[in-house]
């Protein structure tokens, strides 16, 4: 059972082993409702209320309050570059919430009884069990200058994997310590963390960090990552070696 959709204003795609139809279609109306209520893009948002300060702090809901809590956590460790307050004084949660829906999404599959699933959204990806084929799960990460082609194959393994970067969506990620700083240094960053929120939100914090993103990473414990500079040089940490390692007798295919 597996379907693409457009949410979140990126393909999100779901593939659940033995899956019905009904497991999908939860799965795809609670990213919706996700969406819903944490795009800062949509006027009727409970973020764009927030914003507009139409929703006191008092009354917001209990989704928000968690995601909020998990948004200043990062912030604290991540000495501050991760920030959901913008430039302009509002709040944007997209680099949290994005993991936090994923993962939530993943706990509801695995819930429904579904043990061998995939769920990516736009390169943050959560997965169990093993493919159709029987084989593990593997993820490509993309040469970021040339989108056609897959630099790296990383098996999972029930970890969550994070790509943060700007050369799809553009510089949508900066410095909350330089506003203004272009972050060029830096194309992309992948992380490997413990569950695919984990890794999403190092991910962007490590981004934001440029060049030191992929020493902040190799510090973490549980944690690796494998970033592409500028020049297409790239850069991993002591153990991602091991993640890009076939086991058994499978055969990598590019994702």
């Amino acid at each position: 059972m597996k379907d693409t959709r457009i949410i979140m204003g990126m393909p999100i795609e779901i593939e659940i082993g033995g899956g019905t139809q009904e497991t999908l279609e939860a799965a795809f109306a609670y990213l919706t409702s996700v969406d819903e209520r944490f795009s800062p893009y949509k006027a009727t948002s409970e973020v764009s209320r927030m914003n507009r300060g139409e929703v006191a702090p008092e009354q917001v809901s209990s989704e928000m309050r968690e995601v909020l809590a998990l948004a200043e956590k990062t912030k604290q460790e991540t000495n501050g570059y991760f920030d959901i307050r913008t430039p302009s004084g509002g709040i944007d949660p997209s680099g949290i919430v994005k993991g936090w829906a994923i993962l939530n999404t993943a706990k509801r599959i695995k819930s429904a009884g579904h043990d061998n699933y995939m769920v990516n959204a736009g390169g943050d990806i959560a997965s169990g069990g093993m493919n159709e084929q029987g084989e593990e799960w593997r993820v490509g990460i993309r040469n970021p200058f040339k989108l056609e082609e897959i630099v790296k194959v990383v098996y999972p393994r029930g970890k969550g994997v994070a790509t943060s970067g700007s050369y799809i969506r553009g510089a949508h990620i900066y410095n909350p310590h330089a506003p203004s700083e272009k972050l060029d240094e830096v194309v992309s960053i992948t992380v490997i963390g413990p569950d695919v929120l984990e890794a999403d939100r190092f991910a962007t914090a490590a981004f934001a960090m440029g060049k030191g993103g992929i020493n902040f990473i190799e510090r973490l414990l549980g944690f690796e990552g494998y970033a592409i500079d500028q020049h297409g040089l790239a850069t991993l940490t002591s153990g991602f070696a091991e993640y890009a390692i076939l086991k058994g007798n499978a055969t990598p295919r590019q994702e």
